[in-house]
């Protein structure tokens, strides 16, 4: 049973993620080493900010409520995220959509690599069957269409083809999406919901925040032809 469980939680992590960069075409364009080098650039960001928090946030265990000034700077650590998504961005060719899936994917692919296999390994395959695995596994999935979406914002704030009227709307898109984990824990502290009354809240925010870059990138993208 236990293995079943385990089996259960890699599949629902790991099958949307090889659908989507099975489906999305990326496979035509060679793009699996991109991906990796994305993955590559993740680390490297995810590095920088641990010594960053490590060195001027020692103490992580602060509640939220406590010290929001605080808990803002450390979120404000977050935006080296959309840096390196940046950089990953410049080194992929091709055109706008092919760029954003591959930064996207390979960031996302990453993250949840590294930060869900080894729970998944210990605690899913534990003797008690828990629901917090489950709902982990689905939060993976929302990463997913958040960092396609943060992809899909930087590429869309970089290009000089952008409306002017667009531009303000994608840099606040982009500072929101920085700044969401904070915003989100705060308002679920607020209401004080469960575990999967916030997911579905999550799970709404991003879908919302996803459709409108779908939106601007789907404008841009008929008016200069990248379809």
């Amino acid at each position: 049973m236990t293995l079943y469980h385990f089996g259960n939680c890699v599949a629902l992590i790991y099958v949307p993620y090889y659908l989507t960069y099975k489906y999305s075409g990326l496979s035509e364009y060679g793009a699996f080493w991109k991906c990796i080098q994305a993955g590559m650039i993740y680390m490297f960001t995810q590095l920088c900010k641990m010594l960053v928090l490590a060195t001027f946030f020692p103490d992580n265990d602060a509640d939220i409520g406590s010290d929001l000034l605080g808990e803002f700077l450390k979120a404000t650590v977050d935006i080296a995220d959309l840096v390196g998504l940046y950089f990953v961005l410049s080194g992929i060719p091709g055109k706008g959509h092919s760029k954003v899936l591959t930064a996207g994917i390979g960031w996302a692919t990453a993250e949840v690599i590294l930060s869900r296999a080894l729970l998944l390994w210990v605690g899913a395959r534990g003797a008690e069957f828990d629901w917090k695995y489950i709902q982990k596994c689905l939060e993976s999935n929302i990463f997913l269409i958040q960092h396609i979406s943060s992809a899909t914002l930087i590429w869309l704030w970089s290009r000089h083809d952008l409306k002017t009227n667009l531009k303000p709307i994608v840099t606040a898109l982009l500072i929101f999406t920085a700044y969401k984990g904070l915003m989100l824990d705060i308002l679920l502290k607020v209401l004080m919901t469960g575990p999967w009354m916030m997911l579905v809240i999550k799970a709404l925010v991003t879908l919302a925040t996803g459709g409108f870059t779908l939106t601007i990138y789907a404008g841009l993208a008929q008016a200069i032809g990248i379809f």
